[in-house]
Parts: C-alpha cells; structure tokens; sequence
C-alpha cells in the first residue's frame, strides 16, 4: 500500500501544485484572511 502511495505523489505532485493554488486563492476569499 505504501509503494502505491508513494508513486501516487509523484505523478499528482505537479497536477496537485496547480489544484491547491487556485483551491487556497478560493479558500482566503471565503474565509477573508
């Protein structure tokens, strides 16, 4: 299960980075911080 994990990251790692940039920018708007 681990090694599964462990190839999932690195194939998302640079997808991910893209998501969590657009996700957090929505996120400060909502929350207002």
């Amino acid at each position: 299960m681990g090694s599964v994990v462990k190839k999932r990251r690195k194939k998302m790692r640079k997808h991910k980075h893209k998501k969590l940039m657009k996700k957090t920018r929505h996120q400060r708007k909502k929350r207002g911080k």
